[in-house]
């Protein structure tokens, strides 16, 4: 009996192991420092098209201070949905000088629903629902820390 508790014991830590290991490179993204009016975020940063396609999809939390800024490069027309994510986001549209130009709140987990940025934007960052409200966050303000 003991010898069997042992097995089923390493069993569920190789599983644990395991998991933590998938968990880590399912969301081994780079990580920054932004500035939005004051408040820090420390974000993940989706700068590859692969990062980008997989941004947030399956997470369940995510920190009040924490983020993802997407980076597509250059100043173009980009548009988000919330396929497999599973938490609410704000998304504030950023342009190519880190001024925020749009702001799209509480988004609908899971929706298919094309949200488009209001004009060509460079950055996306996507922070907890409920966020830009909570902390005032309003277009024409500028994020600072933003890649170059």
């Amino acid at each position: 009996m003991k010898s069997f508790i042992q097995m089923t014991l390493v069993v569920c830590f190789i599983s644990a192991a395991v998991m933590a290991g998938l968990n880590a490179k399912a969301t081994g993204f780079e990580r920054s420092r932004l500035l939005v009016d004051g408040k820090v975020f420390n974000v993940e940063m989706a700068v590859t098209p692969d990062e980008r396609s997989r941004g947030l999809m399956f997470r369940t939390e995510m920190a009040e201070d924490a983020g993802m800024l997407f980076d597509f490069g250059r100043a173009s027309d980009i548009s988000m949905w919330m396929k497999n994510t599973f938490i609410s986001l704000d998304m504030l549209f950023i342009d190519k000088n880190g001024v925020i130009v749009g702001i799209e709140k509480r988004t609908v987990p899971k929706s298919e629903t094309i949200i488009p940025g209001p004009k060509p934007v460079r950055f996306v960052l996507e922070l907890n629902g409920g966020s830009a409200d909570r902390l005032g966050f309003e277009v024409g303000e500028k994020v600072e820390g933003l890649p170059r």
